[in-house]
């Protein structure tokens, strides 16, 4: 219960610090967005892990922003080569943001399941 009103607060600090912060010029927001969704795949794979019991603050933490950086240089390497990574990218991303959503899924019913037979 703990965790989940932390990923809350958390949550609406970001939601708060995102009214507040400057606005990203046009020529800058592919690199936003592929920063973005890598950093959501690796909370949501955190998470995913948590769920299976193999959650490592050190791995998240390296993954979290190492993977945001390689992914912006990936996309600036397409956009000089003149080919559109940006979309394969994000592609992968949302692939493994929905695996990673369907092993949570699985946990949660799971339990559920096991605190329906406890319950009876």
């Amino acid at each position: 219960m703990k965790s989940i009103f932390i990923s809350l607060l958390c949550i609406a600090s970001g939601i708060v610090l995102g009214f507040f912060a400057p606005t990203v010029p046009y020529v800058y927001m592919k690199y936003v967005a592929i920063a973005i969704m890598a950093a959501f795949d690796s909370i949501i794979g955190a998470w995913a892990a948590y769920t299976q019991n193999t959650f490592d603050l050190n791995i998240f933490a390296s993954g979290f922003f190492v993977n945001a950086i390689i992914a912006i240089i990936f996309t600036m390497m397409g956009e000089a080569l003149n080919v559109d990574i940006y979309s394969v990218a994000i592609f992968v991303f949302v692939f493994r943001i929905f695996n990673n959503l369907s092993i949570i899924r699985r946990f949660m019913l799971e339990d559920m399941s096991k605190k329906k037979k406890k319950t009876k």
